[in-house]
């Protein structure tokens, strides 16, 4: 013979099964597929190699596939923007004139964050550099981001 289901137990239950649900819930797949998403059965969305780069203004864009860093659309006058995937920053300080850096942090290795008004500027501990030359403008960072040669090739950005 059973013991009846006591308060404690039947709401200790319940519990569990509201927490694990949800849990449950948002491990498993949304079911829609995405154009980077290789697994997709759709044909017509091939996937890119193309990296995800965020504007001085935090909005993203592609950058392109076929060697390009970065659109020259896409970087702004005394601005930049950081390329996560590539660890890079690239800057026009005047208008035409492009430049790139390491996007790490000489202070304690962190990513940069943002470029604006001819600063690059990390969130980590608030060091900024030069958008021009890669200069220290303020600590606790005291060795300057490392340039890297870029050129313009048409209306992309590249490696030079």
């Amino acid at each position: 013979m059973t013991a009846p289901l006591s308060r404690r137990r039947a709401l200790t239950g319940a519990a569990t099964l509201g927490v694990g649900v949800p849990l449950l819930a948002a491990c498993g797949d949304d079911g829609e597929a995405t154009a980077n998403d290789p697994a997709s059965s759709d044909p017509t969305s091939a996937p890119t190699s193309a990296a995800t780069t965020e504007t001085a203004d935090g909005a993203t864009s592609q950058a392109p596939a076929a060697g390009g860093l970065v659109a020259t659309a896409d970087v702004p006058v005394g601005g930049g923007v950081v390329l996560k995937d590539d660890e890079l920053v690239v800057t026009q300080p005047a208008e035409g004139e492009f430049k790139a850096f390491t996007a790490i942090c000489t202070h304690q290795g962190c990513l940069v964050g943002s470029v604006s008004d001819g600063t690059i500027h990390c969130p980590c501990h608030s060091s900024t550099f030069s958008a021009a030359d890669g200069s220290v403008e303020g600590g606790p960072a005291t060795a300057p981001l490392a340039e890297v040669a870029v050129k313009v090739d048409g209306d992309q950005v590249v490696k030079a």
